[in-house]
Formats: structure tokens, sequence, C-alpha cells
């Protein structure tokens, strides 16, 4: 019996994009409709042909399960969670092309955007993927602030 092949993404032609945005090293492009607004801090979207690397909903807790008292510092531990789980995947945050970031309080992110993005740029760099973000009543573990799930996509 043969191994089923990992899933593969197309990059499809769209209308008038910046190809200049494109990344030959990761094979990604991003996605940026002429005439639309650049946007800060994520793509509108991003295409990308390569192998996919996916995490499930990571949170802020270390390898002890402990959670750190703070958005911010809770939020530095996710991205760190990520990076390392991307990394066992043979992924980088280069190959990142979705963020899905859940928060139990949309004020308490807003309120630290700044510190927030030179976290972010420490640990990922400055590789914006597409990204949404929702506000939720709570997540499992009742003390986590943020909770986010990655898919990247390792060129190949």
């Amino acid at each position: 019996m043969s191994t089923p092949k990992a899933p593969t993404l197309a990059v499809l032609p769209s209308a008038k994009t910046n190809d200049a945005s494109s990344d030959a090293a990761t094979g990604l492009r991003v996605l940026q409709p002429s005439g639309w607004p650049m946007p800060k801090g994520y793509a509108n979207g991003i295409s990308a042909e390569g192998r996919i690397v996916v995490t499930g909903g990571v949170i802020g807790w270390d390898q002890h399960e402990h959670l750190p008292d703070g958005f911010l510092a809770q939020a530095r531990q996710v991205l760190e969670n990520i990076a390392a789980i991307l990394a066992e995947g043979g992924a980088r945050p280069e190959h990142l092309v979705r963020l899905t970031w859940y928060v139990v309080d949309m004020d308490e992110y807003l309120a630290n955007l700044k510190e927030l993005g030179r976290i972010y740029r420490e640990i990922f760099g400055s590789h914006y993927p597409a990204m949404a973000l929702v506000q939720v009543v709570r997540l499992v573990e009742k003390a986590a602030r943020l909770e986010i799930e990655a898919t990247a996509v390792v060129p190949g």
C-alpha cells in the first residue's frame, strides 16, 4: 500500500496583484488588489505552493503547562510556541500564510498593539501573513488571554 501524498496548494492567477511582492525563496506571493489601501501588520491574502504545516489552537503556556500573567507575556509565549511547532514541521515563520487570533478582550489587544508588534517582529520578523482577529467569550484554559492558529506552506 502506498503512502498518500500531502496536499498541495496551487498558485492561481489573480487579477491585478502586485508581482513585486512575491518571494521566490519562500514561494509566497502577497495578494494586494490594485487600488486597495496597504494593510498594516497583515496581508489581505497570500498564495503559496508547497507542503502545508498547520498548528492547532496554540496558547501561551510553556512546556510545564504554566501560563504567564498578562496579555503580552502570553502573546510572546504563543508566538514562540508557534515558531517551535513550525520548526518541528520543517517550516519557518516566513512560511506562514495565515494566522487566526482569538482574544478574550479586544480592548486589551488594541491597547497593547505597539508592544505586541515589537514582540511579533522579534520572533517572526517582518513577514505578515493573512490574519483574522476574533474576540471570544473565553478559551478552554480559563487563564489564557489569547489563542492563535497558524498555517504555513513550505516550498518544495
